[in-house]
């Protein structure tokens, strides 16, 4: 069976943390595009096109090689052409908290497998969505403190301190939450004869 070498398309810890789940032999590296919305009205469309284009630049270097990209836009029901981005700084995760207690917030998730050497793409969005508890300034501050989700969509981690901010949580798998849908990636790499497991 032919052996197929893996490149994750990202420096993401956490997508690292999810692909190490698998127990594959697989490489990161970052694709280093500008992540900057062209005009997309709703966040399906950005999260594909950046997700399409992280797997495309490391494809083209690396032909013969499946290679697997990622992203994440994250909106507020109703308004899924209003994107919440990185907070980047403290200032900004209160204010996307604040913004998000008691509210739903989804999650596009895309995923684009490639590899350029048989003409194999695909790409695809999957949603996940949380609903928020209402939070205080202080509880919001002290998760802030402790996790520091400055660079996490809508500014928490659910995989750690995070799920401490939910009421509930609604998707068919968790890791598209998390920022890689792991289930799909299963289901396509099975199909190049990966076994996995």
């Amino acid at each position: 069976m032919r052996q197929y070498e893996l490149i994750l398309a990202s420096s993401s810890q956490t997508r690292k943390d999810l692909m190490d789940r698998l127990r594959l032999n697989y490489r990161c590296i970052s694709p280093d595009i500008d992540e900057s919305a062209t005009g997309e009205l709703h966040a399906d469309d950005l999260a594909k096109r950046l997700a399409f284009e992280k797997a495309a630049v490391i494809a083209q270097q690396h032909p013969d090689a499946i290679v697997i990209g990622s992203d994440q836009v994250a909106w507020r029901e109703h308004a899924p052409y209003d994107f919440i981005g990185k907070p980047l700084s403290v200032g900004n995760a209160i204010r996307q908290l604040q913004a998000n207690s008691g509210q739903t917030v989804f999650f596009s998730t895309a995923l684009s497998v490639q590899h350029l050497q048989s003409g194999f793409e695909t790409t695809l969005v999957e949603r996940y969505q949380v609903k928020f508890r209402e939070l205080t300034l202080a509880e919001i501050e002290r998760y802030i403190e402790i996790d520091q989700p400055l660079h996490c969509a809508g500014s928490f981690k659910c995989e750690s301190l995070g799920i401490s901010l939910f009421e509930k949580m609604l998707g068919d798998d968790q890791t598209t939450l998390m920022g890689l849908p792991m289930i799909q990636l299963c289901k396509i790499l099975r199909e190049f004869g990966i076994n996995v497991p």
